[in-house]
């Protein structure tokens, strides 16, 4: 009886702590707007958006004639899924990574190359 007494006050002080770490680890990140990506995706889209982001030519053609515009790339980069099996994570000096969305019911996939500095969007595709 006394070990079971022990183990309910030990789950009752559990669960207030996690309560009160789950609220004020929220209340932090909500003020200082900072994420936590622990799985790829969210920490390759992190490392694009940290970077310098230009368009080639080609990108900024396809954005004219598909009549998506700038905030519509930058969603691309803020909640697109990566395809690793398409990208090519190990090349050298600069990575390929395929980044899909649909936007206006009709899905896209963006081409971008990573440098060390910078990221270049290299293609538009509907797919």
């Amino acid at each position: 009886m006394a070990f079971l007494k022990r183990l309910g006050w030990y789950l009752v002080g559990l669960s207030i702590g996690m309560v009160f770490l789950v609220f004020f680890l929220k209340k932090k990140t909500q003020e200082t707007g900072l994420d936590f990506c622990y799985l790829p995706n969210c920490r390759v889209l992190k490392d694009l958006r940290s970077k310098t982001f230009t368009l080639s030519e080609e990108v900024e053609s396809q954005l004219l004639a598909n009549e998506l515009d700038s905030v519509a790339l930058q969603s691309f980069l803020k909640d697109g899924d990566i395809d690793f099996k398409r990208s090519d994570t190990r090349s050298s000096p600069c990575k390929i990574y395929y980044i899909a969305k649909e936007v206006n019911d009709t899905p896209y996939t963006l081409v971008v190359e990573s440098c060390e500095e910078t990221a270049m969007a290299q293609g538009l595709k509907k797919e």
